[in-house]
């Protein structure tokens, strides 16, 4: 049985891995490698860090991080969610990306945005179902590990709320 919860310390080790898991799959992002705890911990807003667990393995995570530091967008996040390829096709992904709206929401937000590789279907799919759209492409925005040029789409979701 899955369960949605609050992103802990204890949590770090089982987050960096799944983060490095995605790096490797090099679908998710132009990272090489994983950041520390600490790195990881000091760019992601506390109150919009979740984690999807069956019992105690880690099947995913989401975390919003600010878009900017100036106060006119104090209510603009942007989130990342990864799934354990294992989990894939549970409905990780969505119970998490459901669970930071919620949060973001209650908080205030209004705007939540993704950046996505346009390869990445499966995700792109999710987003959208999920009231995001696609508001525009970084072609060739940056260099992969391979030398290879990647766009980036992308997208938001303007709360119906806030």
């Amino acid at each position: 049985m899955m369960a949605v919860t609050s992103m802990l310390p204890v949590h770090s080790d089982s987050v960096l891995d799944i983060y490095q898991l995605g790096i490797d799959a090099g679908q998710a992002t132009f990272a090489t490698e994983a950041p520390s705890w600490a790195e990881f911990d000091s760019g992601h807003l506390p109150a919009h860090r979740f984690v999807a667990l069956d019992g105690d393995q880690v099947l995913g995570w989401i975390a919003c991080s600010p878009t900017s530091k100036r106060a006119v967008y104090a209510g603009v996040v942007e989130e990342s969610v990864y799934v354990h390829p294992d989990a894939s096709g549970r409905g990780v992904g969505r119970a998490l990306l459901n669970a930071v709206i919620a949060s973001t929401e209650a908080a205030g937000v209004w705007t939540l945005r993704a950046g996505i590789f346009p390869e990445n279907a499966a995700s792109l799919g999710l987003h959208e179902k999920l009231g995001f759209r696609v508001v525009g492409v970084l072609e060739r925005v940056g260099q992969f590990r391979d030398g290879r040029w990647r766009d980036v789409v992308l997208l938001e979701r303007r709360s119906t709320v806030v």
